[in-house]
C-alpha cells in the first residue's frame, strides 16, 4: 500500500527502547545498530486516535553506560524490542512495526517544527487512516511500552509455586 501511494521506502529500523521507571511523562533510551542512540523525554495523552506528543531528543554517546546508571538509579519499566519499515509520504512517517511479543501494527507519524501548527497533518493522517482501512475501533490508545507490561503482567504467575519443606525431626 505504501508503494502505491508513492511513499519513499527508508527500509528497516531495528530498535530497542529501553523505558525507565519515572513519576511523569515517559522516559526511553532508542538504540539501533550502527546508529546513534538518543534519550527521549516526553509526555503524550493516552487517548484513542490522533497524540500530540512534547518531547526532548539528547543525543547519547555512550548508551551503554547510560542505560547502566538509570536502569540502577529509577529502575527498568520495560524494553520494547521492534523492526520498523520506516516510509516517509507527505511529511509523515508510516510505520510497520513488527514489535516482539505483540505482533505488527501501523502507525502514522506527523512531525511539526517548533511553533508550527501539528493540525496541520490532521487531514492527510484522516486520508492515510482512509487507504489503509484503519476504524476508529482498531486505534489503540496505549503505547507499546503500556501493552507490552500488560501483556507481561497478565501472563506472569498469580500464585508463585511454593516449595513445602519438611517440619525438622
Amino acid at each position: 500500500m505504501c508503494g502505491e501511494l508513492g511513499a519513499d521506502d527508508k527500509g528497516t529500523l531495528i530498535q530497542r527502547d529501553t523505558y525507565f521507571e519515572v513519576t511523569r511523562g515517559r522516559l526511553k533510551l532508542r538504540e539501533e545498530p550502527d546508529a546513534v542512540a538518543y534519550l527521549t523525554a516526553y509526555e503524550r495523552p493516552d487517548c484513542p486516535g490522533r497524540k500530540e506528543s512534547r518531547y526532548r531528543l539528547i543525543e547519547v554517546s555512550e548508551p551503554v553506560e547510560l542505560r547502566d546508571a538509570l536502569a540502577a538509579t529509577l529502575g527498568i519499566a520495560v524494553v520494547v524490542s521492534k523492526a520498523r519499515r520506516l516510509f516517509i509520504f507527505e511529511g509523515v512517517r508510516i510505520h510497520l512495526d513488527r514489535v516482539d511479543d505483540l505482533g505488527e501494527f501501523i502507525e502514522f507519524e506527523g512531525v511539526a517544527a517548533d511553533g508550527e501548527d501539528p493540525g496541520g497533518f490532521a487531514d492527510l493522517l484522516a486520508d492515510l487512516r482512509s487507504s489503509f482501512g484503519i476504524r476508529d475501533a482498531d486505534l489503540l490508545r496505549e503505547s507499546y511500552s503500556d501493552l507490552l507490561r500488560s501483556v507481561r503482567h497478565r501472563s506472569a504467575p498469580q500464585n508463585p509455586p511454593r516449595t513445602l519443606e519438611a517440619p525438622p525431626h
